[in-house]
């Protein structure tokens, strides 16, 4: 026996949606909906694939019990779906090696964040850093865009895998791999309980924006910043102000010269 007619109307309904509205989130026709619903057709294999990307499931929980009484989108949030996390090592010690997605390999990325032959022929190596902790998982992103500034577009965002997405805090910084976005770097505020992600940038020429979090495939905490943009050896701006410090500092100590004449 399997769930799927049972499982597809309660993933429909624990989101309120009609069935005209499911086909619409999923590509497909409204009475295909109704048909896969009440058993008179029994889905492709391709579509259960997109029911569980969709809503982050395994084969074995779309069709093999019933998904009542089931928070499905507290259950991927959780790490417990179907998320799968190729991860490079090293071969005579056995360690994690992070993984390097420059801006060229993002959109495949999106593609590919599950297969292990794609992350593999991505440039990974063992990190140096000191103040990063060896039981985490990292991935390092390049960034581009100016929606970050100061953080300059080209740099590189190292960033920890976050296995649950409830754990998300406020106001500090992500990697933020989705289906509608793509690969985004941005400050996050927690709505998990209302559904979505709200994605604010540094630079405040750019509008913050909410992501539903059905959208979100995977999510990075950024623990460091590397940049090859070098400050230029010269800035006016800043000679002006040193000046204009000396000149307070030479002011200062005339003032005191003169409280220390008349005293």
């Amino acid at each position: 026996m399997h769930y799927i007619p049972q499982n597809l109307k309660e993933l429909r309904k624990s989101r309120e949606w009609t069935q005209d509205q499911f086909a619409r989130h999923l590509g497909v026709k409204r009475s295909l909906i109704g048909a896969y619903e009440e058993g008179r057709a029994d889905p492709r294999i391709s579509f259960l694939l997109l029911i569980c990307e969709k809503f982050g499931l395994s084969m074995d929980q779309l069709v093999g019990s019933p998904l009542e009484g089931v928070d499905v989108q507290e259950q991927r949030a959780s790490g417990s779906g179907l998320r799968i996390l190729p991860i490079p090592v090293e071969k005579d010690s056995g360690d994690e090696k992070a993984v390097l997605v420059p801006v060229k390999a993002a959109a495949g990325y999106l593609n590919g964040y599950g297969d292990v032959e794609f992350i593999e022929a991505l440039p990974s190596f063992s990190l140096p850093y000191k103040e990063l902790s060896r039981d985490k998982t990292y991935r390092i992103f390049q960034v581009n865009g100016d929606s970050m500034l100061p953080v300059v577009s080209g740099s590189y965002i190292i960033g920890s895998y976050v296995e649950d997405w409830r754990n998300v805090k406020n106001d500090e910084c992500y990697v933020v791999v989705s289906k509608s976005e793509g690969i985004v770097y941005k400050r996050l505020l927690n709505n998990f309980s209302e559904g979505y992600f709200a994605m604010k940038s540094d630079n405040p020429l750019f509008e913050r924006f909410d992501l539903k979090i059905e959208d979100v495939v995977e999510l990075w905490k950024a623990e460091g910043v590397t940049s090859f943009s070098l400050p230029e050896s010269y800035n006016e701006e800043a000679q002006m102000q040193h000046e204009l410090q000396e000149i307070k500092a030479t002011l200062n100590a005339l003032k005191e010269q003169l409280n220390g004449s008349k005293g």
